[in-house]
C-alpha cells in the first residue's frame, strides 16, 4: 500500500490547483471510495453520455476502461492507489473537460494495431498532460522551440506574471510526490486574456475546463502526440529551489535542445568540417 501524504497539495507547487479538489475529498488520511463518490455526487460530475460517475473495483469481464466510463458512467478505482486518486481529482477539477476526453477516445477510430494517433495523444494528455495559459503570444512559441534558458531565466518575470501552468495528467501528478531531475509533462498550449490570468483558481478551473473540453471535442485537434509539446515541470520558475540559479538551465539532459535544434547544430557542424 503506498504510504499517505498528508496536506500534499500544498507541499508541491504543481498540485495547488488541484487544492480545492483535495479539500472536498480528502481528509488526514486514505479516502475510502465511497467518500469520494460522495464528492463526485456533490460536485455533480457525468460523463459526456449523461451518466454520473461511479467509482467501482476494477473487473476483469472484457470491457475496455474507456467503455465502460462511457457506457456505463464507471471509473475504474483503486483504494490506497495515488494513481487512482488524483484521477478522481482531476475529475473533479475538470470535469467537462475529462468527459470530452472520454468521449473522443469512444468515438476514435479501432485500428488493426494499437490505439492509433488519436488515442494515443488522448492516453498521453490524460496520463502526462500540463495546460498552459498564456496571455503573451511569444513564450508559448518558446515551449514550441524547445528555448528553455531564454523562457524560463532571460524571460523569468514575464513567465511569472504572464503564464499559468495546470496540471491535467493524473500519473503525473503522481510523479510529483516524488519530483526528479527531467520530470516532464506533455501541454496544450492556450492563448488567454491576462484577466483569466488573475482569476481565483477556482473561478480560473472553470474557465479552463470549458476551454480544454472544447478543444479535446474538436475533431481537428488532437490527431497525434506532436501538438502535445514536451515541458520540463522543474525549469518553471518556483517549482524548485535550485532553478533559481541561471546555470541550472545549462543542463542539457534536463533541458533538451529538441530535434530542430539538434538537427541544426549537427547541420552547422558538418558545414564547418567541410570548410
Amino acid at each position: 500500500m503506498d504510504a499517505w501524504r498528508d496536506r500534499f497539495a500544498d507541499t508541491f507547487p504543481l498540485l495547488l490547483p488541484l487544492r480545492g479538489a483535495a479539500v472536498s475529498a480528502c481528509g488526514g488520511d486514505w479516502p475510502s471510495r465511497a467518500v469520494l463518490q460522495q464528492a463526485l455526487d456533490a460536485a455533480g460530475v457525468c460523463t459526456a453520455s449523461g451518466l454520473p460517475l461511479r467509482l467501482v473495483v476494477p473487473a476483469a469481464d472484457g470491457l475496455s476502461y474507456e467503455g465502460r466510463l462511457y457506457e456505463l458512467g464507471e471509473l475504474e478505482f483503486r483504494e490506497h492507489s495515488w494513481h487512482d486518486l488524483f484521477n478522481v481529482l482531476v475529475w473533479l477539477a475538470f470535469p467537462q473537460a475529462k468527459a470530452a476526453l472520454n468521449a473522443r477516445h469512444h468515438a476514435a477510430p479501432v485500428v488493426a494495431q494499437g490505439r492509433g494517433p488519436v488515442r494515443d495523444a488522448l492516453t498521453l494528455f490524460d496520463e502526462s498532460g500540463m495546460i498552459v495559459l498564456s496571455a503573451d503570444a511569444d513564450l508559448p512559441e518558446m515551449i514550441r522551440g524547445f528555448r528553455w534558458k531564454e523562457l524560463f531565466w532571460t524571460h523569468r518575470t514575464r513567465v511569472t506574471g504572464g503564464m499559468v501552468f495546470l496540471p491535467f495528467g493524473h500519473a503525473l501528478c503522481e510523479k510529483v510526490l516524488a519530483p526528479y531531475r527531467g520530470i516532464t509533462g506533455r501541454c496544450l498550449l492556450f492563448r488567454t486574456a491576462p484577466e483569466i490570468l488573475r482569476l481565483p483558481v477556482d473561478a480560473q478551473l472553470g474557465q479552463v475546463d470549458a476551454l480544454v473540453a472544447a478543444h479535446l471535442a474538436d475533431p481537428a485537434a488532437m490527431l497525434g502526440t506532436r501538438e502535445l509539446a514536451p515541458l520540463p515541470l522543474l525549469g518553471i520558475p518556483g517549482w524548485c529551489e535550485d532553478n533559481r540559479r541561471e546555470t541550472y538551465y545549462d543542463d542539457r539532459v534536463q533541458f533538451r535542445p529538441g530535434r530542430l535544434a539538434a538537427e541544426q547544430r549537427r547541420a552547422a557542424s558538418t558545414m564547418r568540417e567541410h570548410q
